[in-house]
């Protein structure tokens, strides 16, 4: 992502417009094929002094202004009459916002190469996961058992989403912006769309229905997903990073060897994945809401609104890299103890299947009274730490509904799964679909 945003990437995406609008007007005999030429031939990056640029942006209000003078100077120095033709017909934002969108296209690339490896690598835990019987918690504390699988499948769903919708708005959203000061292309008289549609074939982007240089809609479209990206991320992150707690201890980022999570504390597992993405997940929401905000254009061309969206794309598009980097880090590498799982799930001596048992019992005895059995039954375990399935196997009410063996079975976490195994075949047959979609 640090290679999508150099400045001299931005410098290239810039010259790449100025040099495919010559091309387009020369086709269309708005300027001689020579005079392109000679635009496309001065419009070598390495020709331009990027930090001198960037100091005279700052006075100029965008580093458009002083390219186009550096670009009209190289051109005279061979042809003068050709440097008359360097821009023509465009405007300054209309050379910023298309080298934007030709950033956004390469940044979405990076993602969805990044996305595939995550979205692989937690489908293959799935495989090896699917019947692992782990705590399903709410409110931060155990709810039910689950598969282990479906959690992980819940993972590869939310960011093969994100895939899906990043795809849809390279499709959709990045469209070439040429519409020089105020979106008629009054300068080409009437070959402004004929010079639109070439344009658009040579920098390979979509020709929109008309410029929309103070319609910033799809722009924040694209940031949103970013955002909900690095969300997902960041959600990836949080479950890892309580799984991997002390008490817990059921799953864990990868470490490499000899590397420890603190340089005073060697027992300490490495957490440098997860707080990776969620300090990236903190972020992005702010760096989103300036993007939003800057959707508020006046009329034809705005002030400070289109300068504010510069910084922040960048920065959104960097902590979002970060972010998927290190899920894909966790995707790859993530370390599962299915023992302590097991273990874990007796912490609560089988309370964790209360609502099992009473649900077998309410098609005998009633949802009401199968409720209030297993609850006296809870406390009555609670209260003297003995394990529920023996304090409900006194019961004379639950002896004569359910055998030992039934009663048993009613205690075996994998046995009370509803339809999570179809769940997860369900996920992995979606996931399948769309991986032979791409």
């Amino acid at each position: 992502m640090r290679a999508v945003l150099d400045d001299g990437a931005r410098l290239q995406r810039m010259l790449d417009f100025l040099v495919a609008l010559a091309r387009a007007e020369a086709a269309v005999g708005l300027m001689p094929a020579l005079a392109s030429d000679e635009i496309a031939n001065a419009a070598k990056p390495e020709r331009y002094d990027v930090k001198a640029l960037g100091e005279d942006a700052a006075a100029a209000g965008n580093i458009v202004i002083p390219l186009i003078d550096a670009l009209i100077a190289e051109v005279a120095k061979t042809d003068a009459a050709a440097a008359a033709y360097v821009r023509w017909g465009a405007s300054s934002q209309d050379v910023l916002d298309t080298a934007l969108v030709l950033e956004l296209r390469a940044a979405i690339d990076v993602l969805i190469a990044d996305l595939g490896r995550a979205i692989d690598g937690f489908a293959a835990l799935v495989g090896r996961h699917r019947r692992t019987a782990t705590v399903g918690r709410n409110a931060m504390q155990h709810a039910s058992p689950m598969p282990f699988g479906l959690k992980l499948a819940g993972y590869a769903a939310a960011l093969a989403r994100s895939r899906e919708r990043l795809r849809r708005l390279r499709r959709e959203a990045l469209v070439l912006q040429f519409g020089d000061a105020v979106g008629t292309l009054a300068a080409l008289n009437d070959r402004g769309l004929e010079v639109a549609e070439r344009l658009a074939a040579l920098l390979d982007l979509p020709l929109p229905e008309a410029p929309w240089h103070s319609h910033r809609d799809r722009l924040a479209e694209v940031a949103s997903a970013f955002a909900i990206l690095t969300g997902t991320c960041g959600k990836i992150a949080r479950d890892i990073s309580l799984l991997m707690q002390t008490d817990i201890a059921e799953a864990f980022e990868p470490t490499a060897p000899g590397r420890s999570g603190a340089a005073t504390l060697p027992h300490k597992r490495s957490h440098a994945a997860v707080a990776t993405a969620l300090a990236a997940a903190a972020m992005a929401p702010n760096l989103l809401s300036t993007i939003l905000a800057a959707q508020v254009h006046e009329h034809e061309g705005a002030h400070g609104s289109w300068q504010a969206e510069w910084p922040a794309f960048s920065m959104l598009a960097l902590v979002t890299s970060g972010a998927l980097a290190a899920t894909v880090r966790i995707a790859e590498g993530l370390e599962i103890d299915s023992e302590r799982m097991r273990a874990n799930l007796g912490e609560t001596r089988g309370m964790i299947m209360a609502d099992a048992v009473s649900l077998a019992l309410t098609p005998k005895l009633g949802r009401q009274q199968a409720q209030q059995i297993v609850e006296a039954a809870s406390r009555k375990a609670a209260d003297s730490k003995r394990d529920l399935q023996a304090v409900l196997s006194e019961d004379d009410r639950v002896k004569l509904n359910l055998t030992v063996g039934e009663l048993a079975t009613l205690f075996e976490p994998m046995a009370y799964q509803g339809v999570a195994q179809t769940l997860i075949d369900r996920i992995v047959g979606a996931l399948q679909l769309r991986a032979g979609k791409r």
